[in-house]
């Protein structure tokens, strides 16, 4: 009886032990343990439909068209009071018409648990704030930056027109980026409004659309843009031009191009915009050519690697408007805001191939209209915001990695 006794607790104790050992099931790369060697395997996740927290002070977002996490995992926004229609802007009236309500100030940041911690941005002394804001970056330094896409000094000027890939052409209010302190304190503006002169202008950009500093050279990425076809690279303290390419590294032609037809030759320069810039742990860089729904891959100094396409077949405002990287040790996974299917495209990094997607059209946690931007912070948890009526960002919480049973996931609703 003693020896069965002492075989049951060893049994017990190696079970423990085991399952102390094992990776759980919503850290980053962590497999279920169900899961058939042959499936194939990609990140789960269902939406956090309390997340975040209500604004306060009768406070609303307009189009939101920029988000990234920092080193905190804290979720930073950009988005356009300007976009709000008349009536949900009541308590501005003169006199006011009612209690509700008012534009929230453009750069927002919220902790992990949904609550708002900071809140800045808009005109100042110094610097010439985008017609039309577009992309925020939060630094390894705890720097705030963030680029435009507005035509005009007007709010009418500013308008998107319906094919946002003929956009460009002339001179453009927002030929600039911004760089401010997490509390929203002034430090350097790169470009001056209506000066930029196109994709091979050495200090002016062309309503640039997203930004990225790489932590191991403090070198500043552009994705640039709504009015030109490059990515462009700059050192982050001093804006001292790098170097600059187009599409599979070429020089860039501002040339225009017909709009997109799907099954056409593969364009030898990026349409406009070239709307996200995205960098890997091993150098490599995702460039979005959002109306040619094309990804194209580049190593830092501009050579060409490789490219795929996602849902070829989507026109109007293209398919890939972002990208993001998982955050497993080999970062295994692209995940990709498509703002015109209302998806979320979960692809394998090395191969570029699509393996499931999640999300649908709609106004309820889960669903999107017009998702833009996508960021992950360091648990794997995705973000994502949405331009247009959309006017929201959303969390949607890692479970672990387990085999795909659906192309198409539909809204990833909490299973309990």
């Amino acid at each position: 009886m003693i020896f069965k006794l002492r075989t049951l607790a060893a049994v017990a104790a190696t079970v423990l032990l085991m399952a102390a050992c094992a990776p759980a099931d919503n850290e980053p790369g962590a497999e279920s343990p169900a899961a058939d060697s042959d499936a194939v395997m990609a990140p789960i996740f269902e939406v956090d439909p309390l997340w975040p927290k209500p604004l306060p002070n009768h406070w609303l977002l307009g189009a939101t068209i920029g988000l990234d996490v920092d080193s905190d995992d804290n979720v930073w926004i950009v988005h356009r009071g300007s976009s709000l229609e008349e009536k949900e802007l009541y308590a501005t009236w003169e006199p006011p018409a009612s209690y509700c309500c008012f534009a929230a100030p453009p750069v927002l940041a919220f902790n992990p648990e949904g609550d708002l911690i900071k809140h800045w941005g808009g005109a100042g002394e110094g610097y010439d704030w985008p017609v039309s804001n577009h992309g925020i970056d939060v630094d390894h330094k705890g720097n705030v930056w963030i680029g435009g896409n507005g035509r005009g000094a007007s709010k009418a000027a500013a308008a998107l027109p319906h094919d946002e890939s003929a956009m460009g052409q002339g001179r453009v209010h927002d030929s600039m980026v911004l760089k401010f302190t997490s509390t929203g304190e002034f430090l350097m503006q790169i470009g001056k409004p209506f000066m930029g002169e196109g994709s091979n202008d050495l200090k002016n950009f062309k309503m640039p659309a997203k930004t990225l500093v790489d932590p191991t050279t403090n070198e500043l990425y552009v994705a640039d843009g709504y009015g030109n076809r490059r990515v462009i690279v700059l050192d982050a303290d001093t804006g001292e031009y790098k170097r600059h390419w187009g599409a599979y590294g070429n020089e860039p032609d501002d040339t225009q191009l017909p709009a997109y037809t799907p099954g056409e030759p593969a364009p030898q320069q990026f349409r406009t915009p070239v709307h996200a810039v995205t960098l890997s742990d091993d150098g490599m860089v995702y460039v979005c050519d959002r109306t040619n729904d094309r990804i194209q891959v580049f190593q830092t100094d501009g050579t060409f690697v490789k490219e795929t396409w996602v849902e070829p077949e989507t026109l109007g405002d293209g398919s890939t408007f972002d990208i993001a990287i998982s955050r497993d040790p080999e970062q295994k996974f692209l995940y990709v805001a498509d703002g015109t299917n209302q998806r979320i495209h979960v692809l394998d990094r090395q191969s570029l191939e699509l393996l499931t997607s999640f999300g649908d059209g709609g106004r309820q946690p889960g669903q999107f209209y017009a998702v833009h931007s996508i960021a992950t912070d360091s648990m794997g948890n995705i973000y994502t915001t949405e331009t247009y009526r959309g006017q929201r960002v959303q969390r949607f919480m890692y479970k672990g990695i387990g085999p795909v049973t659906e192309k198409q996931q539909g809204v990833v609703w909490p299973s309990d």
